[in-house]
C-alpha cells in the first residue's frame, strides 16, 4: 500500500481514543477533530514544493525557503468534513477552501451529491479531500471523481478512522491518490457504520445527536 499512510504517532492515537469515548462532549470532540486534522496534515503536506525567496532578517538579507506555486486547496465533504478544516487552516491559513456536498442513502448506502464548489484554478493546487470517516468508500470515491472532472490532479484524501472496505474501494477506484488515515478500524456493521468507530462524526461535531 505505497499510496496509503496509516498514522502511528502517539498523540494522534491518544486523541482518537478520546474521540471514540461516548462521554466526550461536543466542544471537546470538535477540538479533538481539529487537533488530529492538524497533526495528520503535517504529514500529508510534507512534500509541498519550496522555493528560495529573499528575506531581510534583523541582521542581514538571505535566501530562505517558502511554499511555491498555487499552494493548497482544502475540500471537506459536507458536513462532517467541515470539522477538519479549521485545524488545517491553523497550519496553512493561505489555503483555499472548496466544498462537496454528499449524503449516503440510508437504504442503498450509496452516495448522492447535491453541491460542488472548488477553488480556481483547481488543477494547479495540492488538494486535500477531508472526511473524518472512510466507511464504505462511496462518498470519498465520488468526491475524488468530481474533483478530477473539474481538473484536479494532485489529490490527497485524509480521514480520522477508516474501515478496510472503504480503503479498498478508494484505492481501487483512485489508485493515483495519496490516502492518509488516523486509524484503520475493524470493519463495518450491518448498517455500514465503522466499528468500533466514533459514532456519527457529523452529529458529534455539530451537536445534533
Amino acid at each position: 500500500m505505497n499510496n496509503v499512510v496509516i498514522m502511528t504517532h502517539p498523540l494522534i492515537q491518544h486523541k482518537i481514543s478520546r474521540l471514540r469515548d461516548k462521554n466526550t462532549g461536543t466542544n471537546e470532540f470538535r477540538a479533538l477533530v481539529q487537533e488530529i486534522s492538524m497533526l495528520e496534515a503535517f504529514e500529508a503536506l510534507s512534500d509541498l514544493p519550496l522555493e528560495d525567496v529573499e528575506v531581510e532578517t534583523p541582521l542581514m538579507t538571505c535566501k530562505s525557503p517558502m511554499l511555491s506555486g498555487r499552494k493548497i486547496a482544502l475540500v471537506p465533504i459536507l458536513r462532517a468534513g467541515l470539522g477538519m478544516t479549521e485545524g488545517i487552516l491553523n497550519l496553512v491559513p493561505s489555503a483555499k477552501v472548496g466544498h462537496i456536498g454528499l449524503y449516503r442513502d440510508p437504504k442503498t448506502h450509496l452516495p448522492q451529491d447535491y453541491y460542488c464548489k472548488l477553488p480556481s484554478p483547481i488543477d494547479e493546487r495540492t488538494i486535500l479531500v477531508l472526511d473524518p470517516m472512510l466507511a464504505t468508500g462511496g462518498s470519498a470515491s465520488e468526491a475524488v471523481t468530481f474533483i478530477k472532472q473539474h481538473g484536479g490532479k494532485n489529490i490527497k484524501f485524509m480521514c480520522i478512522v477508516a474501515a478496510p472496505q472503504g480503503l479498498e474501494k478508494l484505492q481501487k477506484d483512485h489508485p493515483d491518490i495519496q490516502i492518509y488515515i488516523g486509524h484503520l478500524d475493524e470493519g463495518l456493521n450491518e448498517n455500514a457504520y465503522i466499528i468500533p468507530g466514533l459514532g456519527d462524526a457529523g452529529d458529534r461535531i455539530f451537536g445534533t445527536l
